[in-house]
């Protein structure tokens, strides 16, 4: 199958390197056209341009947000130039509105448009265990299927309205972002109290909330590591945005939203946003000064 990838950062590349050692042919497009170099290594073929990579059976896309997504595919009119047969798989955690929107937008062009959000940090994506919550036309789902097997552990079916993949990934980062936020705080307590915040972790980590977010991020906490990211401040403030956009949609009171975007919002403007979420717990430290 003939596959096209579009926006190559870290999810990016370990997604796409999965679909090329399955033996597709792939075209691949990033707004940087280095981040291409180590997929063309692998056997891929650099895009020059977005609708290079739209040329073919199926088109992943995954950018940072809305507004890079809306710039490449409608903003250039990029859109309304193809046709199908296509399938295009975004990937990307985006608003519900907007995914209403490409959802409308493709079907008059003739294209089946495919909501597919991951559960899983870029380690996870290069190993090819994400959990893939996909939803859009079931022949769609059907067709690339074989292609989800190859980056992922599990899909999870959730209908034909594609938003509804969005929904309930915003979701589940939303809890995400509040088990951050519940260590953080927890985490001053304790070394208030005089104790170590890594053994805090590894307590709870290994005893009542076991998994990968208290034991990744509590783990950053814990020793106090925010670099490398694997998942930026700046794109868990963009993503607490989401959840609350959708919120106010459906007339949903998330007060415990409003305080982790306060935090997230407090990193950036300390010049923390391109750290890891872990982060909040320095926010946490600036809000309670020895």
């Amino acid at each position: 199958m003939k596959i096209g990838f579009l926006g190559l950062g870290n999810m990016g590349q370990a997604i796409a390197a999965n679909l090329l050692k399955g033996g597709h042919e792939l075209v691949v497009w990033n707004r940087s056209p280095k981040a291409t170099e180590p997929l063309v290594e692998l056997g891929a073929k650099a895009a020059s341009d977005p609708a290079q990579a739209f040329a073919v059976d199926v088109a992943f896309s995954i950018f940072a947000d809305d507004k890079a997504l809306r710039s490449v595919l409608l903003d250039s009119g990029l859109l309304d130039q193809l046709k199908g047969p296509l399938v295009h798989v975004n990937m990307a955690t985006i608003s519900v509105e907007f995914a209403d929107e490409l959802a409308e937008r493709h079907t008059a062009q003739g294209i089946d448009y495919i909501a597919a959000p991951v559960l899983g940090r870029p380690n996870v994506a290069a190993a090819a265990q994400l959990n893939i919550l996909a939803a859009g036309p079931e022949q769609a789902l059907a067709r690339v299927q074989p292609l989800f097997d190859l980056i992922g552990r599990k899909t999870w079916p959730l209908g034909d309205k594609a938003s509804a993949a969005n929904a309930m990934k915003l979701a589940a980062n939303f809890m995400i972002v509040s088990a951050v936020q519940a260590v953080s705080e927890a985490a001053v307590l304790v070394t208030r109290h005089g104790l170590e915040s890594k053994d805090f972790v590894d307590l709870i980590s290994n005893t009542i909330f076991p998994g990968p977010v208290y034991a990744g991020y509590g783990g950053l906490i814990g020793e106090r590591r925010y670099e490398p990211a694997a998942f930026k401040a700046v794109l868990g403030l963009k993503d607490v945005d989401l959840v609350l956009a959708a919120a106010k949609q459906v007339s949903v009171e998330m007060p415990t939203a409003e305080r982790v975007r306060a935090n997230l919002q407090d990193a950036v403007e300390h010049g923390q946003g391109e750290m890891d979420l872990a982060v909040l717990a320095e926010v946490e430290e600036r809000r309670n000064p020895r």
